[in-house]
Formats: structure tokens, sequence, C-alpha cells
């Protein structure tokens, strides 16, 4: 018998955006070559325990077909003899949501189904750990991105996968969301090894966010000042982008210190450090006082050291702003 990809994971839609997708963690190496499909024509599925990848391609097909989530896992099932030991869940563009564990799935297995989500799980420590990703799920304020890694956050923490942590993939499609417009690969990223596969799985969704997606232009941007702008000059002279002998600061904020005024200056040379980051980042969707904005808003939420920390900073004060 081939390996289990004994897993949990959740499959949702966001009515606002029409996104659809999936996310998902096992202790099995590269799940996210095997459980998540999704197409914003269609919608989403997850094919897991003794997963049967056909489920993927087919049950798209017959959502694009009319057939609701419900009838999609009705008809995949039914004619696979080996149905007992799978399980799949299936939110359907349309608004449909519908999952099936078989009988034969490795305790603890189960699913659950909300209003725009299905939760399903094989080999866990507990029902909680389902129980836990839905209402994490519901409470969760942000994108539809944010609110799948909540899920997957919180159902792991509840007990989640018994045999441990290895991988995790998060998957979404939305009409004209890929690179350019050109496809609906909205987000797509996976960790196919790792100790800490969730926690490195949101790393790279928040350096996936910055660079490829795009967010609307604030109404006003911020200038870094103080303790936020000697920080993020330092780390980007650590970088090499910046000589802190030429630094050259503005005239206000000049101004402001003869004042009595302590912030620390942000000047020229600390732009131009920060443009020869956006560029070498490929941060190209963001220009260069939205980042600095986003630095300054950011800067405080954010964790890590030096290149990982300005990322976060960046993506933390990029969050208010809606996606597009």
């Amino acid at each position: 018998m081939q390996p289990r990809p004994s897993t949990f994971s959740i499959v949702a839609r966001d009515p606002e955006t029409d996104a659809v997708g999936v996310a998902v963690q096992s202790k099995f190496v590269g799940v996210g070559a095997v459980v998540p499909f999704a197409s914003a024509d269609a919608g989403a599925v997850a094919t897991q325990s003794y997963a049967n990848v056909a489920y993927g391609p087919d049950g798209l097909d017959l959502l694009r077909e009319g057939h609701g989530a419900a009838e999609v896992v009705d008809r995949l099932t039914d004619g696979d003899d080996e149905a007992p030991s799978r399980q799949v869940g299936v939110v359907g563009a349309d608004g449909s949501v519908a999952a099936f564990t078989g009988d034969d799935c490795h305790d603890h297995a189960g699913d659950l189904q909300g209003e725009t989500y299905t939760v399903q799980g094989n080999i866990l420590e507990n029902a909680e750990t389902l129980t836990a990703m839905a209402e994490t799920f519901e409470a969760t304020a942000g994108g539809l991105p944010e609110r799948l890694i909540a899920a997957l956050h919180a159902g792991n923490e509840a007990g989640g996968d018994k045999r441990g942590e290895q991988s995790a993939a998060l998957y979404v499609a939305k009409p004209e969301g890929g690179y350019d417009g050109r496809n609906d690969r909205w987000v797509d990223v996976r960790v196919d090894d790792h100790d800490a596969p969730i926690d490195e799985l949101e790393r790279v969704f928040k350096l996936y966010d910055v660079t490829l997606l795009e967010r609307e232009a604030p109404d006003e941007t911020r200038n870094l000042t103080g303790e936020a702008a000697a920080a993020v000059s330092a780390a980007l002279a650590d970088l090499g982008f910046l000589d802190e002998s030429e630094t050259t600061g503005d005239e206000a904020a000049d101004d402001e210190t003869a004042a009595g005024d302590d912030s620390e200056p942000f000047g020229e040379a600390e732009r131009d450090a920060l443009e020869t980051f956006r560029g070498m980042n490929n941060f190209e969707n963001h220009p260069v006082p939205v980042l600095e904005d986003a630095l300054a808003r950011g800067w405080d939420d954010a964790e890590g050291e030096g290149e990982d920390r300005l990322v976060d900073a960046v993506w933390h004060g990029l969050s208010r702003l809606d996606r597009v």
C-alpha cells in the first residue's frame, strides 16, 4: 500500500473575492504535491488519507459541470472500491460545501463543515483539532490566505497530526489572481520538509504576499522617524545597502532635531538604500514611499532579525491596505 498523507486540512471560499483555496499540514513529505487542488471557475478540493489524486481534477471538472459539492463527493466515492480509506473535502465556487471520511481512515478521523468551509483530518491527536480549526477560521479577520493559515496553526496547537509535523501548503485560486493577471493561481506556496512547517509556510507566504500580490494605494504615507528609522537604517547597513558614513537625513528631520526632537532622520541616502533593497527583493509592486510607510507602521509588530524583520515589518504595515 502507498503511504498515506494522513493530515489535517481546510478547504474554503471567500464570497467577497471569489477566491477558493486549501491549506494543509502533514507528517508527510511534500503534502502540497498530493492534497490541494483549486480552480477559480470551479472550487477547491482536498484529497487525503489513502489519497486518490484523481479526486482533484475529477472533482473540479464535476463542479464546472454544475454539480454541487455533495453530489461531487458522492460521485467521486461511489465508483471507488477503496473509498473507505479515502478522505476528501470539497467547496464549490457556487458556495456548496461537503466532505467524506471513510470508515477505514485511522483515528482520530473526521470532518466538520461551516457555511463557506470544510475541515477534515485523520491520524489526529483528537477531535479538538478540527473544532479549533473551524472556530479559528470563523473568528479570524483578514483575507482568505491569513484565515487559512490561522486555522492550520489552531489545529496544530490543539493536537494536530499525532505523528508530528513535516510539510505544509497553501493554494488559493482567484479570478485573474495569478502573475500579471494571466491565470487564477493567486497564492501557491509550500514547505516540503521542515521541523515547523506551518511557521515556515507563514514566513514564505508573507514574502510571497509582499512580492507578488498588489494592494490598494494608501491615502497617506508616514515617514520613518525615531527608533524605527534608526533600526531600519542599521538593518539596511548590515545588509550592505547603506554606507552609514554617507547618511544624510532630510532637512525637516534636521530642523526637528535642532528644535529638541529626538527623532532619527531617514533621508535621501536611507531612501536610496531602501530603493536598492526594494529592487533586490523584487518589491516593485510598492513604491518607496509606500514601503517606508509600511516599515513605519509595521516595525514594532515585526519579528525576526535583519532582512527577515524588514520583510515582516513591510508585511504588517501593508496589511492595513486591501488587496486588489
